[in-house]
C-alpha cells in the first residue's frame, strides 16, 4: 500500500478544480482505495483531490521584493532609461513607441491570463460543493498558455501596472477597459462560486446511515407492525415473552373513521395553538446559505392551553377511557396520517431548489422518503417540522433547534412515524401496561424513583442548555469558566462543564429518565423495559451518527476533544 504524504489536519494548499490557482485547505481525511484526499477549503466547501493536486505551503513564499534579480518590472525599468538621462527629460519618439508597444503587449498578456483564470470556473459544470476531482487535465479554449501559479499571475498583473504607470502620459483606454473586464468577470465568479458553495450535495451511497435503502425500507415496514405486536402483548393477561406472537384481530376492528377525526382534530388545535402570537421569537443556527429562520417558542402556553381544555372535559364528565380502549385504532390512525404525511413531504420537496434541501438526502428515491428530502419544509412561516417535533405527541421540548433533528435530518418518514406515532405510543407505554398490570410500590421506593426522575432531568436540562446557550453566545460572561478547544470551522468545542464530563451527557440524563419511567412497572415482566433497552439503541446509534459527524466537521480538533474526554455516554463504561 503506497504511503499517504499528508497527514489528517494538515494545513496545505490544494488546487481549485478547472484552474491552476491553489488555496490554503485542510487535509479531512485520506481513502487508500481511490488515493484521494478529502480537503476542506476556508469557505466550507469539501472537494476530494489527487495527491499531484495538494503542494505545501512552503512551496508558496513569495519572493523578495527587494532582490533586483527577481523583480521583472525594475530589470523592464532599467532597460527603458539610460543612465546619462535625466528621469525627468522626456524620452526618444522610438522609445515612446516600443513602451507602446511593450505596454499594449503586457496588456494583452494579462487579459489571456484573466482568461485562463476565469474560464474554467465559469464554463466548467459544477453542480455541488461537495465533488469529486480526479486531476485530470483540463481543456481550456481560446488561450493554449500553459497555467502558472498565484505568484506569477499576481507578479505579471504588477508588472503591468508598473509599466503603465511609467510610460502612459495619455488617459489609458485600454488599461481602464482591462479593469472593467475584471471587475465584471471577478463579480461574476464569485456570484458563482457563492451560489455553488450554498448548493446541498447529496451523500454518496457509501455513507448512507440504517444500512442504506435495505435497511430503510426494512425500517419503513417493520417498525408499526412491531409496534402493533407490542400492544398486543401488553393487553394479554400475561405478558410474557413465551406467549409471542398474541393473537392478531381483524383489520376493520383498527379502523374507525371517528378515531381518524379525532386525531384530526388534535393535530389541528396544536397547529392553532402553534400560530397563536404569544412567546418570544428566536432565530435558528445559521442554514448554509448563511439565512436565519425564525421560530415562535409558545410551547409552554400551548400546554397550559391543553391542560385547561383536558381539565374542562373532566370537569363535563367527558370519558377519557375512551382513548384506553380505542388505543390501537388511535395508532392505526396515526400511522395513516404519518404515511400521507410524508408522500407529500417528499413530492413538496422536488420542486424546492437544492439550497433547501437536508445535508442527509442522498438522491435515491427511497432513503430520501425516509430520511426526508426538505431540511425545513414551511407553509408560510408555519414549519412543519418543527411543529411535529414538538406539539402533537411531545409538548414543551424547546431547546432543540440546535439538535441533530433540526439542523441536519430532513423530515420524511423517519421524524414522522417519530414524532406522531412511536413517541406518543412508545413513550406512554408504561402507563398503557400498568391498566392492565397495576404494581404497588410503596412511599420509599418511588421517593427514590422521583430522586432518580429528578437527577437525569438535571443532567439532561443543565447539558442542553449549556450547550444551546455556548452556541447562542460564546462570549457569555456567564461561561467564562468553560473551556474550549478551537476548531478550523471558527467555532470552539466545550471540554469542561457538563461536556467535559462525557461527550454526551444529555443521552446520560436521558436513560437515567428513562429508566425511572420503567420502574414503577416493577419486574413481573421484562416488557415494560422495552422502552429503556430500545431507548439505549438508540442513542447508542444517534451518538455514532453524532461522533461522525463531529469527525468529519471538526476534524483533529475532535480528536484533541476525544482525548480530553474518553468517554462517549457512561463515564468509566462507554
Amino acid at each position: 500500500m503506497p504511503s499517504r504524504k499528508f497527514a489528517d489536519g494538515e494545513v496545505v494548499r490544494g488546487r481549485w478544480p478547472g484552474s491552476s490557482l491553489y488555496y490554503e485547505v485542510e487535509i479531512l481525511s485520506h481513502d487508500s482505495t481511490s488515493q484521494l484526499y478529502t480537503v476542506k477549503y476556508k469557505d466550507g466547501t469539501e472537494l476530494e483531490l489527487k495527491e499531484n493536486d495538494i503542494k505545501p505551503l512552503t512551496s508558496f513564499r513569495q519572493r523578495k521584493s527587494g532582490s533586483t534579480s527577481s523583480s521583472p518590472s525594475r530589470r523592464r525599468g532599467n532597460r527603458s532609461r539610460s543612465r546619462s538621462r535625466s528621469p525627468g527629460r522626456r524620452p526618444p519618439k522610438d522609445a515612446r513607441r516600443s513602451a507602446s508597444a511593450s505596454h499594449q503587449a503586457d496588456i494583452k498578456e494579462a487579459r489571456r491570463e484573466v482568461e485562463v483564470k476565469l474560464t474554467p470556473l465559469v464554463l466548467k459544470p459544477f453542480g455541488n460543493s461537495i465533488s469529486r476531482y480526479n486531476g485530470e487535465p483540463e481543456h481550456i479554449e481560446r488561450n493554449d498558455v500553459p497555467h502558472k501559479n498565484t505568484q506569477e499571475k499576481f507578479n505579471l498583473l504588477q508588472e503591468s501596472s508598473y509599466i503603465s504607470t511609467q510610460y502612459s502620459l495619455r488617459p489609458r483606454r485600454e488599461e481602464i477597459r482591462l479593469k472593467e473586464m475584471d471587475s465584471k468577470e471577478e463579480k461574476f465568479v464569485t456570484k458563482e462560486l457563492a451560489v455553488r458553495t450554498f448548493e446541498v450535495t447529496p451523500i454518496r451511497a457509501k455513507d448512507l446511515e440504517f444500512g442504506g435503502v435495505p435497511g430503510v425500507l426494512l425500517i419503513m415496514f417493520g417498525l408499526p407492525v412491531f409496534l402493533f405486536l407490542l400492544l398486543l402483548m401488553c393487553k394479554q393477561k400475561d405478558p410474557s415473552l413465551l406467549n409471542f406472537p398474541p393473537p392478531l384481530p381483524a383489520l376493520y376492528e383498527l379502523w374507525e373513521t371517528r378515531v381518524f377525526g379525532v386525531c384530526l382534530l388534535w393535530f389541528l388545535i396544536q397547529a392553532l395553538f402553534y400560530l397563536l402570537p404569544i412567546g418570544k421569537v428566536v432565530e435558528g443556527t445559521p442554514l448554509i446559505d448563511g439565512r436565519r429562520l425564525k421560530y415562535r417558542l409558545n410551547g409552554f402556553y400551548a400546554f397550559i392551553l391543553t391542560s385547561a381544555i383536558i381539565g374542562t372535559c373532566l370537569f363535563q364528565g367527558v370519558e377519557f377511557h375512551y382513548v384506553y380502549r380505542h388505543f390501537l385504532q388511535f395508532t392505526l390512525a396515526a400511522t395513516v396520517f404519518c404515511v400521507v404525511l410524508s408522500v407529500y413531504l417528499y413530492m413538496r420537496s422536488l420542486k424546492v431548489p437544492r439550497k433547501d434541501l437536508s445535508p442527509a438526502s442522498s438522491g435515491n428515491a427511497v432513503y430520501d422518503f425516509f430520511i426526508g428530502r426538505e431540511l425545513n419544509p414551511r407553509i408560510g412561516t408555519f414549519d412543519l417540522k418543527y411543529f411535529c417535533e414538538l406539539r402533537p405527541g411531545l409538548i414543551g421540548w424547546e431547546a432543540v433547534l440546535t439538535t441533530m433533528d433540526i439542523i441536519h435530518d430532513g423530515f420524511g418518514f423517519m421524524l414522522a412515524f417519530g414524532d406522531l406515532v412511536w413517541v406518543p405510543f412508545i413513550y406512554s407505554f408504561q402507563a398503557f401496561y400498568l391498566v392492565s398490570h397495576p404494581n404497588e410500590v410503596s412511599w420509599p421506593m418511588a421517593s427514590l424513583m422521583i430522586v432518580l426522575k429528578l437527577c437525569g432531568y438535571v443532567i439532561f436540562r443543565g447539558a442542553n442548555s449549556q450547550k444551546n446557550a455556548f452556541r447562542k453566545n460564546p462570549s457569555d460572561p456567564k461561561l467564562a469558566h468553560l473551556k474550549t478547544i478551537h476548531t478550523s470551522t471558527g467555532k470552539n468545542l466545550l471540554v469542561s462543564g457538563w461536556w467535559g464530563f462525557v461527550r454526551h451527557p444529555n443521552y446520560l440524563g436521558d436513560l437515567i429518565m428513562a429508566l425511572a419511567w420503567s420502574l414503577p412497572c416493577g419486574f413481573n415482566h421484562i416488557l415494560p423495559y422495552f422502552y429503556v433497552v430500545y431507548f439505549t439503541m438508540l442513542l447508542v446509534h444517534r451518538e455514532a451518527r453524532d461522533e461522525y459527524q463531529c469527525k468529519k466537521k471538526y476534524g483533529v480538533a475532535w480528536e484533541k476533544y476525544c482525548q480530553r474526554v474518553p468517554y462517549r455516554i457512561f463515564p468509566y463504561i462507554y
